[in-house]
């Protein structure tokens, strides 16, 4: 059963931009902590971003600071990514995930399996 889904991937041209969505189920209501992954192919999965849904306190990897922003909308059960001045470097899988059941500990957020639910991914590909 699919409790976090993603939207809004798509193909896009070097310093384009895209909004991604992700929206949580009923079994994700309440989330804690919001957080972005993605996974390049043939390259492991990092980080992107997180957000902590009570403080909206945001983090991000040194990769997309200043270019991408996470935000989320607690009404809605719903985290956002704003993608900007993207590069073909970014090209990647994008993933969302939603921490519910706990807090995370200082740089927790930054851990894949650490969320309790983690969606199927959107594609992001920038041409060049």
């Amino acid at each position: 059963q699919v409790h976090v889904r993603e939207s809004g991937g798509g193909s896009v041209q070097a310093g384009g931009s895209l909004r991604l969505s992700c929206a949580g189920s009923e079994f994700a209501k309440s989330t804690k902590y919001w957080g972005w992954f993605r996974q390049a192919s043939g390259k492991e999965r990092e980080w992107v971003a997180s957000i902590d849904a009570d403080s909206d306190t945001s983090w991000y990897a040194d990769s997309v600071k200043g270019r991408f922003t996470i935000t989320d909308d607690n009404a809605r059960n719903t985290v956002y990514l704003q993608m900007t001045s993207l590069t073909p470097e970014d090209t990647a899988m994008y993933y969302c995930a939603a921490k519910v059941f706990a807090y995370f500990n200082f740089g927790g957020w930054s851990s894949w399996n650490r969320y309790d639910y983690r969606g199927q991914g959107t594609q992001v590909t920038v041409s060049s």
